[in-house]
C-alpha cells in the first residue's frame, strides 16, 4: 500500500483513479448533492438532509468507482486525503483545471 507524506503528492493519485471521465461527472454531481442537502438542513434544521448528504455524496462517487473505473474508492484507504480530493477535484472542475471529458 502506497504512504503519502502530504495531499500535495497524494493528490495525483487521486486524480489517477478518477481517469473515465464518467466516475469525475458523477463525482461532481454527488458533490453538488452534498452542497444542496447540507444548505437544506442549515436552512430547515431537519436531519433527514444529512442522510441524502452522505448517500448522495458517496453513492454517486462509488458508482463511478465500481461501474466505470473498477476500482475500490480511496475512502477506503485514505478517508481524509479522499474527502479533501473530492473537493479539491470539485474546485479544479469548475476552474476548468480538470475535465468532465
Amino acid at each position: 500500500m502506497e504512504r503519502f507524506a502530504s495531499f500535495r503528492e497524494f493528490y495525483p493519485y487521486y486524480l489517477g483513479e478518477h481517469a473515465d471521465p464518467r466516475c469525475r461527472r458523477l463525482h461532481f454531481v454527488g458533490s453538488w448533492v452534498v452542497l444542496f442537502a447540507v444548505a437544506m438542513l442549515v436552512s430547515t434544521g431537519q436531519f433527514l438532509w444529512l442522510v441524502l448528504a452522505l448517500v448522495g455524496g458517496y453513492g454517486f462517487a462509488w458508482v463511478g468507482h465500481f461501474v466505470y473505473e473498477k476500482n475500490r474508492p480511496a475512502t477506503f484507504r485514505y478517508p481524509v486525503y479522499s474527502l479533501m480530493g473530492d473537493w479539491v477535484m470539485f474546485a479544479d472542475i469548475l476552474r476548468g483545471r480538470v475535465s468532465l471529458r
